[in-house]
């Protein structure tokens, strides 16, 4: 038995029946409905994925891979997830690495469910943006030369085609969320949707909130507050440290730019990350475990702030790109139509995305969007070093003070199941800043109940608990 949809009402009929008795039905794109994934645990939520069309005449499409809420899907809003890089993909990382309904097992050739999936909460789609990245791609190779104002236009066509195909979440809730370089990606949509908005006389965009993990927002202070995240945890000597303090100005660091070797801040920088990378993973600084596929997209992150490579851990890495390079999968997905001369990888490898995009300070756009009382959220992993906790803190009180926000909820703990899940703070109402204790970079797979119950409150409108008393997302 097949399920359709007539103006979002729910009827229990046989799709195929109703198609060929020639009614015509609103519903979702059966050529893009997922049956079953190779290795995959019984479900009682549906999957699609397949292509959407962002510019038929040079041939550029973004692959998506959407999941319905595990229950009540029809009552639910809809998720945007979006990982970083610039350039990785977020139906590898987002999808079946951290708060989708599936992680890749050990064999590399099935799945195994994820109880804290997000779906939980809302229904998920996941695309691989820009064209490019992943199963994503153009027949214009000029196009794979692109950067955020790119990148944000053809997700805002991507978005507007995608609710062609499912016309029934045209008027749903929409929340946009996403980690790391989506700090840059998150906020450049909402701005081009809510621009989309205020210039459409017809369909608008139903945007009810922006979440944002270890998001990049401001170079330099983001690139300051990792050497402040490493003396802070012993992690470099004192002396170090106060060179590095005394030496270099990062007001005036910029992605990309030369470095000379010589200078005694670029020396002291080098030898703070010689002492990190030969003994800790930056990304997730106290917890000793098989932390997965940070891999190149956090890497490319770390070229933000130097040149020399951070080591990580890669153990799920191999079994992941080895899953979604079985033909099988591939199929199953209805992805890789145009059999792309390469295989699936994390991070793109032919996209030239702009070196000096990095530079741009978010905070403004920002702004904006919580003008459009668009409630922001910005939570930290409190174990990541590349984009710490300390950097974003101190970003969300300065838009606080920029936009004469007070202080409505005091910074203080937040408890889940009984324990502390992280502090949080809240200004004006609609600006949050939020930890989550004893999460790495990528906070939902490092700590997916906390995650799940941090994202819950977000979707739900609610703050997050301040006693130990259960709540609704316990």
């Amino acid at each position: 038995m097949g399920r359709c949809r007539f103006g979002g009402v729910l009827i229990v009929l046989s799709c195929a029946l109703l198609v060929l008795v020639g009614l015509v039905v609103e519903g979702y794109p059966d050529e893009d409905l997922v049956l079953s994934l190779p290795g995959q645990p019984k479900v009682g939520f549906k999957q699609y994925a397949g292509y959407v069309d962002v510019d038929v005449k040079a041939g550029r499409s973004l692959f998506y891979y959407f999941v319905e809420a595990d229950k009540d899907p029809d009552s639910k809003p809809l998720t945007l997830w979006l990982n970083g890089g610039p350039g990785c993909s977020s139906i590898g990382g987002g999808a079946f690495t951290e708060l989708g309904p599936f992680y890749p097992k050990g064999d590399g050739r099935g799945l195994r469910r994820n109880s804290m999936s997000w779906n939980r909460a809302s229904n998920l789609l996941f695309v691989e943006s820009p064209a490019g990245v992943g199963w994503s791609y153009s027949n214009t190779s000029s196009d794979y030369n692109t950067g955020d104002a790119s990148t944000a236009k053809d997700m805002r066509m991507f978005m507007m085609k995608w609710y062609e195909k499912f016309p029934t979440y045209k008027s749903r809730a929409l929340f946009l969320t996403g980690e790391s370089y989506a700090g840059h990606y998150i906020p450049q949509l909402a701005i081009a949707l809510l621009d989309h908005n205020e210039h459409s006389s017809d369909f608008k965009f139903n945007l009810k909130g922006v979440a944002i993990g270890n998001p990049l927002l401001k170079l330099d202070q983001d690139t300051r507050s990792t050497y402040e995240y490493f003396w802070s945890h012993g992690m470099i000597s004192d002396e170090i440290f106060l060179t590095i303090t005394n030496k270099c100005h990062f007001d005036d660091y910029e992605y990309a730019s030369p470095h000379n070797v010589t200078d005694p801040c670029n020396h002291a920088l080098s030898e703070a990350n010689s002492i990190v990378s030969d003994y800790i993973n930056a990304y997730d600084v106290i917890l000793d475990v098989c932390y997965p596929a940070i891999v190149q997209q956090e890497l490319r992150l770390r070229k933000l702030a130097t040149k020399i490579s951070i080591g990580v851990d890669v153990c799920m890495s191999y079994e992941r790109r080895f899953y979604f390079n079985l033909p099988e999968v591939q199929k199953a997905l209805h992805a890789n139509r145009t059999k792309l001369p390469y295989g699936w990888s994390m991070c793109s490898e032919v996209l030239n995305y702009s070196d000096t995009d990095g530079n741009i300070n978010i905070l403004p756009l920002l702004k904006r969007i919580v003008h459009n009382h668009i409630p922001v959220w910005v939570f930290s992993g409190d174990q990541d070093s590349v984009v710490p906790l300390l950097g974003s803190r101190t970003l969300v009180r300065e838009l606080a003070y920029e936009l004469d926000y007070q202080i409505t909820v005091p910074y203080g703990a937040w408890f889940h199941k009984g324990q502390v899940g992280g502090w949080a703070t809240e200004y004006g109402n609609l600006l949050t800043f939020a930890t989550v204790r004893g999460a790495a970079h990528m906070v939902p797979y490092a700590q997916p109940s906390r995650a799940l119950h941090l994202f819950s409150s977000f979707v739900h409108g609610r703050r997050l608990p301040n006693t130990t008393r259960p709540s609704i997302d316990d």
